[in-house]
């Protein structure tokens, strides 16, 4: 953490005071007694005021999307870009969304919220829409909320990693490192209770940066709960059953997405017509460019996913056990470790894009691995994938908030 006394318009200083956020206080010739701007990871690049909500608008909002939640506090939204790395280590920058709760008293719990599947870099939680409405929904009752859009949205570039746990944790300590330092220069003040929820890829998202605090950043943050929620975290077992069954999948485009990001991360292939059949080694890559939605991609792609892979490497995949795709899938598993702190872990049995053994197989290894406190919830059984989100949401909340101090 950083201390603040009399702070020089230096580095992230200089920063909010150009964006507007810190004014009186600021001296440019005083020197800061404990003040020392981040440098690498987590480092902030900039900072940009989107919106102040009131109380009024948010419950418009709420009810024009069907939440039922009522507005406590007006609420700031910012932009923030920082610095990480990519998955070479290579500094980089990513954005996010910084919601901030307006007048609550007090020091005020973070929460991390981590989104689902996007394609479209315009659909980041920092660009507005459903994803930032959940945040949202967290801020107004007196949360700070930290939404990391990831590396390859937003304002991050390249090609999303999707599903790689590395990059995906670490996008997401290096947001909390950048919402530590605003807070710090701005308010409000923290209150060291650390809550991370997440559905489907957030999901994924959640239980990486999980495992990844407590394994690597304990001196820095400590995990208060966790709510990972329709994630996939056995990629190498129940995903590849899914893919490899021959059945119409819901949202085809998840098959390429990985593929492609795997083979951007690890550099197995020279070309995608190695693992991709034609036409689709031509079709799919350029849509993957964070300008197209997944549903203009499912567009493009038949109903049965495998059906886009090329033979050659299908049958290769199926009968090698160390195939180098199966390596990496079994390097981005995220469920055989032991959380140390509360997990709650919701999945709808009904979910067909998702398949729910992923909830099982890691709830049944933390049991295993002797979690002291962890659960598994069905909010509603024969719901599909977006329907659980909403219930699953709302029970992580209230399970949150009777954690607050």
């Amino acid at each position: 953490m950083i201390g603040v006394m009399r702070p020089r318009c230096t580095g992230i200083l200089a920063v909010l005071v150009l964006s507007g956020l810190l004014g009186a206080g600021c001296d440019s010739a005083a020197e800061p007694e404990e003040v020392m701007p981040r440098v690498g990871r987590g480092a902030t690049v900039s900072v940009t005021l989107l919106a102040h909500k009131t109380t009024a608008a948010i419950d418009a909002e709420f009810g024009a999307l069907g939440i039922p939640i009522t507005a406590r506090y007006a609420v700031a939204v910012y932009k923030v870009v920082y610095e990480t790395v990519d998955a070479d280590g290579v500094g980089t920058i990513a954005s996010g969304a910084l919601l901030v709760p307006e007048a609550a008293p007090g020091r005020r719990p973070l929460v991390s919220y981590q989104h689902g599947t996007l394609v479209a870099r315009n659909e980041a939680p920092s660009a507005g829409g459903a994803e930032q409405a959940i945040g949202l929904a967290f801020a107004t009752d007196g949360y700070v909320a930290a939404l990391p859009d990831l590396l390859g949205l937003g304002d991050s570039p390249g090609l999303h990693p999707y599903l790689h746990a590395e990059t995906s944790a670490d996008a997401v300590v290096d947001m909390l490192r950048a919402t530590q330092d605003f807070t710090v220069l701005s308010g409000p003040d923290l209150s060291g209770q650390l809550f991370l929820v997440g559905y489907s890829q957030g999901g994924y998202t959640a239980m990486a940066a999980h495992r990844a605090i407590e394994a690597a950043y304990r001196g820095e943050f400590q995990v208060t709960a966790a709510a990972p929620m329709a994630g996939p975290y056995d990629l190498s077992g129940v995903m590849v059953t899914v893919f490899i069954d021959r059945e119409p999948h819901p949202a085809p485009y998840y098959l390429p997405y990985a593929l492609l990001a795997y083979n951007d991360v690890y550099r197995l292939y020279e070309t995608p017509a190695a693992f991709l059949a034609p036409p689709y080694d031509t079709l799919l890559p350029p849509l993957f460019d964070g300008r197209h939605s997944g549903g203009e991609i499912d567009a493009v792609m038949p109903e049965i996913p495998l059906q886009i892979i090329a033979p050659a490497f299908l049958e290769a995949f199926e009968t090698d056990a160390g195939h180098p795709l199966r390596q990496r899938l079994r390097e981005n598993d995220v469920y055989d470790w032991t959380p140390e702190a509360p997990v709650r872990l919701y999945h709808c049995g009904g979910d067909r894009f998702v398949a729910p053994e992923n909830t099982q197989v890691a709830y049944q290894r933390f049991l295993e691995r002797g979690a002291a406190s962890v659960l598994l919830i069905d909010p509603l059984p024969a719901a599909d994938h977006g329907a659980c989100a909403a219930p699953s949401l709302l029970l992580a909340k209230l399970w949150f908030d009777s954690m607050v101090e």
